[in-house]
């Protein structure tokens, strides 16, 4: 059985890196934390929340890498030394990777009560319409 792939469709040229960018989203792996939101605030715009309880502001970096939205946590050593008795808060780092359409932008992102903001705007791209000569060969 062979398989059908977007790049040997006779109709859709040049998907090919659409096709490896939908492997590479469910290779992700991403787990359960930290819980996400996202949601639409406009026609051409989106937001993305996570929770991030006992996160500050420089324990987190937000980057983009080749289309794709990495939003990294990494919690540091306070260096006191602390005993729990019951220890239910994560203090864990995190990766969440959200891959970004051509044209989403990253806005702002802000922190504020537990909760990470990042904002993305889509700008559509206006309608090209070209004529191609043809000349005798």
């Amino acid at each position: 059985m062979t398989k059908l792939t977007l790049g040997s469709h006779p109709h859709m040229l040049g998907f090919e890196q659409l096709e490896r960018l939908l492997e590479r989203t469910a290779k992700s792996g991403n787990e359960g934390y930290p819980p996400y939101n996202i949601e639409q605030t406009s026609q051409t715009s989106y937001r993305i929340t996570l929770a991030v309880a006992g996160f500050a502001e420089d324990d987190l970096s937000i980057t983009i890498e080749d289309r794709q939205l990495v939003i990294r946590g990494r919690q540091t050593d306070d260096g006191t030394e602390r005993v729990f008795l019951h220890r239910g808060i994560a203090a864990r780092q995190f990766q969440r990777s959200f891959v970004l359409a051509d044209g989403v932008e990253v806005e702002e992102a802000v922190i504020e009560n537990g909760l990470l903001h990042v904002d993305l705007r889509l700008s559509r791209p206006e309608t090209v319409v070209q004529t191609i000569d043809i000349r005798k060969g």
